[in-house]
């Protein structure tokens, strides 16, 4: 079920949105999107670098939103469709995390974020079996099929059922900012892959500059914004 009338809006932690619809149906599932920090500067700024500026910032509405004990996994994001699957607890695993644009855990002390800027971030979750994965989900790795991999991920590795399974679209651009509509397709994917729930508010980046940070619009010298998913 393709469901539109959801949104992203401020909810308990100043500075930090979550989907509320995803939020009810993704029970036991903690998740968040943090936008544009206004009071930080990264005009101009390289990823690498607008990342380190932001980082502390990142850090601070994580520890309010109560994730102080839990240690933050990333991905390397190169524009593939590898998902790495992250089990183990603390420090699990070396470099499962180079090469990747995605992550499944079911791990309740890590919480997983990606790097976003008019990509999209997908966040997906099986509540009964309590797995949770986010993909990192531009025009290439869209092409690609991430989302495929990461729910083909959750059913083999995790023993999802495709059936319990919600998912949900963060900020990304969209048409006419961007002449490829690989929302529209990430939610086709999902969907072909049996995915029940699929939240989609349909919010542009680039249409709302104030409140995002967007590649195309800031010619890739931007911020980027951090979403994340773990398990309460």
């Amino acid at each position: 079920m393709d469901l539109h009338n959801s949104r992203w809006e401020e909810d308990g932690v100043a500075g930090m949105e979550r989907c509320r619809e995803f939020s009810g149906a993704a029970f036991g599932v903690t998740h968040g999107f943090i936008p544009r920090v206004a009071a930080v500067d990264v005009t101009g700024l390289e990823r690498e670098e607008a990342i380190r500026v932001l980082e502390p910032h990142h850090h601070r509405l994580l520890a309010t939103d109560g994730h102080s004990g839990k240690e933050l996994i990333l991905c390397e994001q190169v524009h593939g469709n590898r998902v790495a699957t992250v089990r183990g607890g603390f420090g699990a695993g070396g470099d499962f995390h180079q090469g990747a644009d995605g992550l499944v855990t079911d791990d309740p002390r890590l919480v997983l974020g990606i790097y976003v800027a008019d990509c999209c971030a997908v966040y997906l979750a099986d509540p009964y079996a309590r797995v949770v994965a986010l993909c990192h989900s531009g025009k290439k790795g869209t092409e690609l099929g991430i989302v495929k991999e990461a729910v083909g991920l959750m059913r083999n590795a995790f023993g999802c059922k495709v059936y319990n399974l919600v998912a949900a679209l963060g900020p990304c651009i969209r048409p006419p900012h961007y002449e490829v509509d690989f929302a529209a397709e990430i939610r086709r994917q999902l969907s072909a892959a049996g995915v029940p729930y699929i939240f989609d508010p349909g919010v542009c980046t680039a249409a709302r500059a104030s409140r995002y940070y967007s590649y195309r619009t800031e010619k890739g010298k931007t911020g980027r914004m951090l979403a994340f998913i773990g398990l309460a």
